[in-house]
Order: structure tokens, then C-alpha cells, then sequence
């Protein structure tokens, strides 16, 4: 006999209910402001730079330990989720990410700049693999992808924002207020998201197959770091997905980290025009995350990220090597930069991928030590654009991404393909005894 629709899983329901979307609603407005507060300060890099007369490289160490931290943010939060709950740790890196962008406002130097940008970090790195874990969790799996794809929208559309305040905002502040005052105010604007939190505190349900693993689990069975990494087949899996994530990573970061100021010398214009042709990409980049969860749930997680892969590079290196002649015909110039923003949709299986091959034990862990460790290592990656930027131009350093996006495509075949797998609630014995997919 089917079970009393109280006593199922919120995965096991047929349809998604109101629980399911205001999970999917908190997690999608934490990623989204989490992406914000990420890319906000490529966006105010010039206004940034003349303030505090810091150099190209200064910035770039900025900008890498800004992603350095949220490795660390990745693994603490990730350990924290596995062990408090994902409700709870997801309500702490929205407070962490908020305060650290609302103190970027009072820097007076390099070194403030740092230790603010590294609080952000740290909350950044959290709150992803959180919001994610609880979608994989609750959802049912024959729609997992689509649903985890729309809460993978809030990345775009936090770079849509950031390019708003930084293109538009800052200068309206800074003509009213003074060139100080424009980019500080748009960090301070940056602590309104921690209002989330109340309502995810009062509002929003923990999930079930987490809260069902902690009664039958003993207390250090939960969240183990160690158990992951000495257990063979989480091991192996965690390092074929850190591999995955370390290249797709790379190749957004190459894609977006000077993106901003590569358009701005290209167009030879203001930073408003930049900030339009950005959004023409994150316009491609929300219906890439939406239509991903379509084709992963449809033909696989392997096939969705190989296309994707593919239309990104593609789109990369019509927009770098090729830009001289694209610029004679504008319509072309859109398309392409469109179809980078459509690529960057591979991002959108993550999720699944990641809640479908590890059980409930440490999937928070596993998922956000792997993302935010691959995201930690383009601390790198300002450093290296800048380098090869100066024998080949600042394209020549963003085409490397598409590279970046051949390999992912590639590399996603090393891991199972896990469409259609049921998440469900491992007893202590279980877990111990579970075959990981192989």
C-alpha cells in the first residue's frame, strides 16, 4: 500500500508543493545574492583602484583571495551543514557573505579590502552546496535536474544585478556623493540580504531525508570529512568530481573574472555599456541553467554537460580571438556572446550530479568541499590572465577558458551517470555497507 502522503519523504511526492517551492525560493535568493556579492567587485574594480591606488596585480590578489576563501568556506560550511542541518548553516553563510560585503564599504587599503573579501569568501563558499543539498534532497528525481537548474538562475541573475549597481548605481552614487562614495555605497547596499534569513528561520522546512539520517545515525557519524576521503568508492568519486568542478570552474572564472574591463577597453566606451553586453550574456546564461535541467532529466547529466561544454568554447573564442571581425557585424558580436552565457548553463548539473553519487552521511561536505576547493584553486587564475595578457592581449588570457570548457565536456564521462537515481535515508549500517555507484 502507497504510505500516507505525512509519512513520505518530500522527495517520494509526486508533484512539488508549496514546501518544495519555498525551499527551491530560499535557496535560489541565497545563491543569487551569493553570486552578487561574489561578482559585485569586478564590476567596481576601476572605481576601486583609482580610490585606493592599488595596482593591476593588487587587485588580482584580491579578486584570487576572495576565491581562495571560499574553498575553506566550502569545507567548514559543508561539514557544519552535515552536522547542524542544511537550514541552519544555509541561514549562517547568508549572515557571513552579507556582513563581509557590508565591511568592503570602510576599506581604506589593500589589506581592509582583503579581510573583507575574505569573510564574503568564506560565506560564498557555504552557501552553494547548502541550497543545493537541500533542492537534491526534497525534490523528486525525475525532475531533480530542471529544479536544481532553476536554482542554479540565481548566478546569472546575480551577475545581471552586479553589473546594475556597478554599472549603473555606482556612478549615479559617485556624481552625487564623490568617487568615494560610489563604490563604498554599493557594498553597504550589498548587507540587504541578510534579511533572508529571518524568513528562512521562520518559514522555511529543514530536510527530511537529513533530519531522518540524524535519528538514526550516531552523532559522529555525521559529517565526517575523514570518512569521505578514506572510504574507496566516496574517495574515488570525490576526486573524478573535483576534477570536473576544477575545470569548469576554471573555465568560468577565466570567462568572467576581467570580462567586465575586457569588454570596457574593446568598446572603448563606458563601464554602462560593458554592464549592457554583460547582461546579454547572463540573458543566455538563465535560459542555458534552465534548459540544462531540461536535457539532463531528458537524454542525461554526461550528454547535457558535453553540449553545453561545447557551445561555451565555442562562444569564447568567437568572442576573444575573433573579436576584430565580429565587431564589423554587431548582430554576430550578441550571438556569440549570448551563446557564452548559454554554456555557462553546464553549471546547472552540479547539483544532481553531486546529491545522486554521495549518500546523506556527507553530501553536503562532499559537495561543498568539491565545488569551493575547485573555485579556491582560481585563486590562480586572475594572476595567470594577467601574465598572459601582457604578450597577448587581455582576449588572449579569457580564451583560455574555452579550452577549460572542451575538458569538462570531456571529463564528464569518468563519472556514472546518475539520471533517475532515488535519494532515500541510510541507516548507521547502511551507510557503512552502501556500494556507492561505481
Amino acid at each position: 500500500m502507497e504510505p500516507e502522503p505525512a509519512k513520505r519523504l518530500l522527495n517520494q511526492y509526486d508533484r512539488p508543493t508549496g514546501k518544495h517551492f519555498l525551499i527551491l525560493g530560499m535557496s535560489w535568493a541565497g545563491w543569487l545574492f551569493d553570486f552578487y556579492d561574489l561578482m559585485l567587485f569586478s564590476f567596481l574594480l576601476i572605481p576601486i583602484k583609482k580610490s585606493l591606488a592599488l595596482s593591476d596585480s593588487s587587485l588580482s590578489l584580491l579578486v584570487g583571495t576572495t576565491l581562495a576563501a571560499t574553498a575553506l568556506g566550502g569545507i567548514v560550511f559543508g561539514w557544519l551543514a552535515d552536522r547542524f542541518g542544511r537550514k541552519t548553516v544555509l541561514s549562517w553563510t547568508i549572515l557571513v557573505y552579507s556582513l563581509g560585503a557590508f565591511l568592503c564599504g570602510f576599506a581604506q587599503g589593500a589589506a581592509w579590502l582583503a579581510v573583507c573579501r575574505i569573510i564574503t569568501g568564506l560565506g560564498v563558499g557555504g552557501e552553494w552546496a547548502t541550497g543545493q543539498t537541500l533542492v537534491g534532497e526534497t525534490f523528486p528525481a525525475r525532475m531533480r535536474g530542471r529544479f536544481a537548474a532553476v536554482m542554479q538562475t540565481g548566478a546569472p541573475l546575480g551577475i545581471a544585478i552586479a553589473s546594475v549597481i556597478g554599472g549603473f548605481v555606482q556612478p549615479a552614487l559617485a556624481n552625487a556623493f564623490g568617487p568615494d562614495w560610489g563604490w563604498r555605497g554599493c557594498f553597504f547596499i550589498s548587507v540587504v540580504p541578510a534579511l533572508l534569513v529571518v524568513l528562512i528561520r521562520r518559514h522555511m522546512p529543514e530536510s527530511d531525508v537529513w533530519l531522518e539520517r540524524k535519528r538514526v545515525a550516531a552523532p559522529k557519524e555525521t559529517g565526517q570529512l575523514r570518512y569521505l576521503l578514506t572510504t574507496p568508492d566516496l574517495r574515488r568519486l570525490f576526486l573524478l568530481g573535483l576534477v570536473l568542478a576544477t575545470t569548469d570552474m576554471s573555465a568560468y572564472w577565466f570567462t568572467y573574472s576581467w570580462m567586465p574591463r575586457y569588454l570596457y577597453e574593446h568598446l572603448g566606451s563606458s563601464l554602462g555599456k560593458a554592464g549592457i553586453w554583460m547582461l546579454v550574456t547572463q540573458t543566455g546564461g538563465t535560459l542555458g541553467y534552465l534548459s540544462f535541467g531540461i536535457v539532463a532529466d531528458w537524454k542525461g547529466r554526461r550528454v547535457a554537460y558535453t553540449i553545453y561544454s561545447l557551445i561555451w568554447a565555442i562562444g569564447l573564442f568567437a568572442v576573444t580571438w575573433f573579436w576584430g571581425a565580429l565587431a564589423v557585424y554587431p548582430a554576430m558580436t550578441i550571438l556569440f556572446m549570448f551563446l557564452v552565457g548559454l554554456g555557462t548553463g553546464n553549471y546547472s548539473g552540479y547539483g544532481p550530479i553531486f546529491s545522486e553519487i554521495f549518500p546523506t552521511r556527507v553530501r553536503n561536505t562532499a559537495m561543498g568541499a568539491a565545488f569551493n576547493l575547485a573555485r579556491g584553486v582560481q585563486f590562480f587564475t586572475p594572476l595567470i590572465i594577467t601574465t598572459v595578457a601582457a604578450r597577448y592581449g587581455l582576449g588572449g588570457g579569457i580564451s583560455l577558458a574555452g579550452f577549460f570548457a572542451l575538458i569538462t565536456g570531456m571529463w564528464v564521462w569518468t563519472l556514472p551517470e546518475t539520471r533517475g537515481t532515488t535519494i532515500g535515508v541510510e541507516s548507521a549500517q547502511e551507510s557503512r555497507e552502501k556500494s556507492v555507484i561505481a
